[in-house]
């Protein structure tokens, strides 16, 4: 059963003979979630910061964490080709991480989950021992993001984050 919005966005489409673009929501796209893990050589590699750019730039909500076992977690929710792309991305790695192997299985969607965050992140190439939870909003418009601009938004929010001599050890450095 299609939605209000895609009818009139439809109609408009027709009467005005000019291409719509439709969100996910207006298409009657329902978001899809999964459910991964990474393991081989992915942790103190930037790999969930990684993952974190990877929401930002598809607009993803979900979560990444490092596990006791040395693989890291994580989750994904949003459009359906999107995910897939982010998990693209996943599987091809970090420049320092290696021995990548990926692992999804589909997972309930949280209808009101509209974040994406890196739990407990720290860095190794920075010096930041303590630990963050680095939250993304999802973006009202929905749309995506280049590689540099999801950068930028990482970066913005890790300004937003960390505290005291780790916002200091930030200052002129973003090479995680």
């Amino acid at each position: 059963m299609r939605t209000i919005e895609y009818r009139v966005a439809l109609l408009v489409a027709v009467l005005t003979s000019a291409p719509v673009l439709l969100t996910a929501a207006a298409a009657g796209a329902e978001p899809q979630a999964i459910a991964g893990t990474v393991s081989g050589n992915v942790q103190k590699v930037g790999f969930r910061a990684m993952i974190l750019k990877q929401a930002i730039e598809y607009n993803l909500a979900g979560s990444a964490r490092n596990n006791p076992d040395g693989t890291v977690q994580f989750s994904l929710q949003g459009d359906r080709n999107r995910i897939d792309r982010a998990v693209m991305a996943i599987r091809n790695g970090t420049r320092r991480s290696s021995n990548v192997n990926v692992s999804t299985s589909p997972a309930s969607v949280e209808p009101n989950l509209n974040t994406f965050t890196v739990i407990a992140w720290t860095s190794t190439s920075r010096h930041i021992t303590n630990p963050y939870d680095l939250v993304f909003t999802l973006r009202a418009d929905d749309q995506t993001m280049s590689k540099k601009e999801a950068k930028d938004v990482w970066y913005e929010i890790l300004k937003e984050t960390l505290k005291g001599e780790d916002l200091k050890k930030l200052e002129g450095d973003d090479d995680e």
